[in-house]
């Protein structure tokens, strides 16, 4: 294998530390092509209902456990839905029994089923400050959700309004910032050397705001947060590929049939789970950087969450270009899979 140009890389099994595996039929459809390639997962819990409790939370994963095809090999690590009226007592006995691995704050009306989240940052207080004596992390969706504020600057906003204030007030709190998108999270995350990460999705390493907008709407480039300018997509590909252990892979792959995304209000999600490995390595290749995609996708997460790195492996190979289907059916309808927009030739063969 050529050092320069290698047409086959080993590494340990990835992670996904942000999954939405919706519920019903399409959780039947999509855990497949997570659970093909992944050992385990953040679940998202923004369901409707969503999953606030400790029983729902195994009642969730119980349903994920079920529907997984035969001989995978994968675990849902389950998140719990704040809201301000969550019960400290209840976030504790999930996390010492294993049935939750973090808290998941949405700010209300940030996201798809985003309602019931958080609007008096004081309320959830006393929830923080148990997550934070029992090393629970708190998954945040970093966006500001008032109508004044320009969408495209939501996130830092949020960052200087209410995430620099609520880790100064509860300053042991392990926070992950999911889905950066902007400069001003990466250079967050690099000022901040305790308690704080930051994941990166797969698409926001390829697309920025004119993938979506420029020449046509494409709907199917439409996510929350939406993509920033390409200075912001540069600098999400420089923290992904450094290797810095506060960095790693959260796919935030979010399905929702083509009718949902298709409409005049059409639903925020990407759905990347069939192709992330070959996109990433694309990604990490163009950069020069191909030996830190195991760092990225397999190593810095289980280091900020404390668990130990998956011991199996997998193969990645470098050949002809490999095509996905452009859809996966499930039994609510079409469910579009991500096009990157350019050939891919790693595959996944072992």
């Amino acid at each position: 294998m050529s050092e320069k140009h290698p047409t086959r890389l080993t590494i340990r099994r990835p992670d996904d530390w942000h999954l939405h595996l919706r519920d019903g039929a399409m959780l039947q459809a999509v855990l497949p092509e997570t659970a093909r390639h992944f050992a385990r997962a953040i679940i998202m819990p923004n369901l409707v209902p969503p999953v606030v409790t400790a029983k729902q939370a195994s009642a969730y994963r119980d349903r994920i456990m079920a529907a997984l095809p035969d001989g995978a090999g994968f675990t849902p690590l389950m998140t719990l839905y704040l809201t301000e009226d969550t019960n400290p007592a209840d976030v504790a006995h999930a996390h010492t029994s294993g049935i939750a691995t973090a808290v998941k704050l949405y700010p209300a009306g940030a996201t798809t089923n985003s309602a019931s989240g958080v609007k008096n940052f004081d309320k959830v207080r006393p929830v923080l400050e148990t997550m934070a004596d029992i090393g629970m992390p708190l998954c945040v969706h970093g966006e500001v959700t008032n109508s004044d504020i320009d969408i495209f600057d939501r996130e830092a906003v949020f960052i200087d309004k209410v995430l620099k204030p609520l880790r100064k007030k509860v300053p042991d709190l392990r926070v992950v910032m999911e889905h950066v998108t902007t400069e001003d999270a990466v250079d967050y995350v690099r000022d901040n050397h305790k308690n704080l990460a930051a994941t990166i999705t797969t698409h926001h390493l390829i697309i920025n705001r004119n993938h979506i907008l420029a020449g046509g709407i494409k709907p199917h480039y439409y996510c929350l947060p939406v993509a920033k300018r390409e200075a912001h997509r540069v600098a999400l590909v420089q923290a992904a590929i450094s290797g810095d252990k506060r960095f790693f892979l959260g796919t935030d792959s979010a399905p929702h049939t083509d009718p949902a995304k298709l409409q005049t209000c059409g639903c925020a999600g990407i759905f990347t789970a069939p192709n992330t490995l070959s996109c990433l390595a694309e990604v990490f290749e163009a950069a020069g950087k191909l030996k830190k995609l195991e760092a990225f996708t397999s190593l810095n997460g289980p280091d900020f969450y404390r668990l130990p790195a998956n011991e199996d492996t997998i193969t990645l190979e470098k050949g002809d270009p490999v095509t996905y289907p452009a859809q996966i059916e499930t039994a609510d309808g079409p469910v579009t899979v991500f096009d990157p927009g350019f050939d891919l030739h790693w595959r996944v063969v072992d």
